[in-house]
């Protein structure tokens, strides 16, 4: 399936909308913030990069995806987002799970962003290396992500703790960057063959054009 021109501004249109209702009266206006942080990082990239360097449909999708999910979680805080709540009273869990949703695509996303940049822009090919390198790399973003969050504790204190999320379990940094390798692993698995017949068609469009 092949990209329209239209669909990223139809699909940044509609990021946008969601963001705004997002911070429309948020749980916490600190969090907020912190939380969706990373989407500006994210526009700030993407954006005048746009012709240069498009992206694959399903990228595109899958980052809309993933803003929403940040954006959810930036209005109610992850351990007070109501579907989570949902989630942890069926399941019979002890927390809300609402973060730990986040953090899975916190690699699921950003392993097809990877995988995308490696094929297109290194000598790297597809196969054992790529998958093993994309997970890496994941693994790396989450570590990171760990080390804002620990910045934030010791400079923010108790006004930090909506933005950890930790809800009381001292294991949750390692949690976090384990269901983010889960994503990762489970992105290559599951999406390779669509995400290799959109590379091609992708390629395709920039010889032509």
């Amino acid at each position: 399936m092949t990209l329209s021109p239209r669909e990223p501004l139809c699909l940044f249109a509609i990021t946008l909308i969601a963001l705004i209702i997002s911070a429309i009266n948020p749980h916490d206006r600190l969090t907020w913030v912190l939380e969706v942080f990373p989407f500006f990082i994210a526009v700030g990239i993407m954006v005048p990069t746009w012709h240069r360097f498009p992206l694959t449909p399903l990228l595109y999708r899958l980052i809309l995806i993933h803003s929403i999910i940040l954006f959810i979680g930036g209005h109610y805080t992850y351990a007070e987002v109501p579907f989570g709540h949902w989630l942890q009273e069926l399941l019979g869990l002890s927390r809300n799970p609402y973060d730990r949703i986040g953090h899975f695509a916190q690699g699921f996303v950003p392993a097809m962003l990877a995988r995308e940049i490696l094929l297109r822009r290194t000598p790297l090919v597809r196969g054992g290396w790529l998958f093993f390198l994309v997970a890496s790399v994941c693994l790396a973003v989450s570590a990171c992500y760990e080390f804002i969050e620990w910045w934030s504790a010791v400079m923010l204190g108790q006004g930090a703790d909506a933005f950890l999320g930790t809800q009381g379990d001292p294991w949750d940094t390692q949690w976090d960057m384990f269901t983010a390798l889960l994503g990762a692993l489970a992105a290559q698995l599951l999406l390779v063959r669509i995400h290799d017949r959109q590379l091609e068609q992708l390629d395709s469009h920039l010889r032509k054009g």
